[in-house]
């Protein structure tokens, strides 16, 4: 059984993404404050769950939390203030989201929340000086796979997986040939093969090396 709480204040908020480490679509953010551990025995990592089982337990977090926010990251700005800043900045705007402001924080990985804060983008959210020290005044601990420690950040784990998959399986209709369905973005040879066969499309994360650097984009 996961940790309900790592600190000891009431409202601790967990968060974490999912999508880094893709080729296309967005980095997704999730931040969980639960109220209790009830109903939510089978919690764990959501990359140990099955896909079946992380769309079975995404209603029943929804269901037993305090609050909950997702935030998608697009690739234009992954590409514009690159994937780690993208990460970071989705796990705060989905702080921000929160209708109940969490005490405390804990965050997966090993990067504390506001290593980057306050960042001069200009696609996507714009913080505001009152959002900014609002992050900053919230205490925050990074935890190494924090998402199979803590239920809050395996809750925020299963919700980032599952909506980011829902969006995916979406743009996978517009662009069928690289089958996001099946591989939601990731580098898989398949994926790969298609790149090198049609080239990137409006989704693909242009920073990102998209193909081996023995293969070469021609347009």
């Amino acid at each position: 059984m996961l940790k309900f709480n790592y600190s000891t204040h009431k409202l601790e908020c967990g968060t974490d993404e999912a999508g880094r480490g893709c080729l296309a679509g967005p980095v997704t953010a999730a931040a969980v404050m639960l109220k209790n551990e009830k109903g939510l025995d089978f919690l764990n990592d959501s990359k140990q769950l099955s896909e079946k089982m992380r769309f079975v337990l995404r209603p029943l977090i929804e269901n037993v939390a305090l609050s909950f926010a997702v935030t998608h990251i697009y690739n234009e700005e992954i590409d514009e203030i690159n994937i780690l800043n993208a990460s970071m900045k989705g796990m705060q705007e989905s702080i921000l989201k929160l209708t109940t402001t969490p005490e405390y924080i804990i965050v997966d990985g090993n990067r504390a929340l506001n290593a980057k804060l306050g960042l001069k983008n200009k696609i996507g959210k714009q913080f505001s000086t009152d959002e900014i020290e609002l992050l900053k005044v919230i205490p925050n601990t990074s935890i190494i796979k924090g998402d199979a420690k803590y239920l809050s950040i395996a809750a925020a784990s299963v919700l980032a997986k599952t909506y980011r998959d829902e969006y995916m399986d979406q743009i996978h209709e517009e662009f069928p040939m690289y089958n996001w369905k099946k591989n939601k973005g990731y580098p898989t040879k398949e994926h790969r093969e298609a790149i090198a066969k049609y080239g990137p499309c409006k989704y693909h994360r242009m920073s990102f090396r998209l193909l081996p650097e023995q293969l070469r984009l021609e347009f």
